[in-house]
């Protein structure tokens, strides 16, 4: 008995004594919208990803402070906007599309290595006397605009004919402690957003794009087992200030159109 009550008694360590309560996550069922309200670039709004979890930390009796939220990286980009056979836009992450590096960070480019800060994270100021139980939320989604024209000529001619994107991303729940860093994964999803709208460039403002499949996205994936989060998804850049427009042409060298931000 002895022996039973001493392991019994011995204060845990945060690794094993944060639970993890529930995880929800989810695209929302509604299709990408269009919008041809504008004579210079179509915009579309893609559905919601959304990831939910509600977590407990039991009493932490050491002056210890945590950080719980998501952190979420992107795998894959493909981003191409056709404009007949002038060539094709393209946006890039140059170190990921020529396999440099797995994966970049999404962050908000300013809370490092954080999704957000608002309703993305909670910060646990230790010791603390009671259970803390809360929830972490985050969502994501794409609302970008496409020249109809050709980016780089002086012509706002509508040419557009095509727009195709695909991406991965992973996005992980995880606890890091402020001052030893100590990094700990509580939770990993996978999720990917695809679209293709075909457009006619000859009919009439409003009447151009239409969404091709898939019209539903896939659902994320929970992982059964967790991965762990590549060096470059916690640091900067992130992806917004890594990404390139290029020019692509069926004839001639690639231009850059909008070079990286840092």
């Amino acid at each position: 008995m002895g022996c039973l009550q001493s392991i019994r008694c011995k204060p845990k360590n945060f690794r094993d004594s944060i639970i993890v309560l529930e995880v929800n996550t989810s695209i929302d069922s509604n299709p990408t919208s269009i919008d041809e309200s504008s004579s210079v670039v179509l915009r579309y709004r893609t559905p919601h990803f959304r990831a939910y979890a509600r977590v407990l930390v039991p009493p932490v009796s050491g002056k210890e402070t945590w950080t719980i939220g998501w952190i979420q990286a992107c795998n894959h980009m493909e981003f191409y906007n056709t404009y007949g056979n002038k060539g094709m836009s393209s946006w890039e992450l140059p170190d990921l599309r020529d396999c440099k590096i797995q994966a970049i960070s999404d962050s908000d480019g300013v809370n490092y290595p954080w999704y957000g800060n608002t309703t993305e994270t909670c910060t646990i100021v230790g010791p603390t006397k009671k259970d803390s139980k809360f929830t972490v939320s985050m969502n994501d989604n794409f609302y970008p605009s496409v020249t109809w024209g050709v980016p780089v000529s002086d012509s706002n001619v509508p040419q557009l004919s095509s727009i195709h994107r695909d991406q991965s991303f992973t996005t992980w729940l995880v606890a890091i402690n402020q001052a030893t860093s100590e990094t700990l994964v509580l939770q990993t999803i996978r999720w990917r957003m695809q679209l293709h709208i075909k457009v006619d460039p000859d009919k009439p403002l409003g009447q151009r794009a239409v969404l091709n499949e898939p019209v539903a996205q896939e659902q994320p994936q929970i992982l059964g087992k967790n991965e762990p989060i590549p060096p470059n998804a916690m640091v900067k850049p992130n992806a917004n200030d890594a990404q390139v427009l290029m020019w692509r042409p069926k004839n001639g060298d690639p231009v850059v159109v909008i070079p990286p931000k840092y």
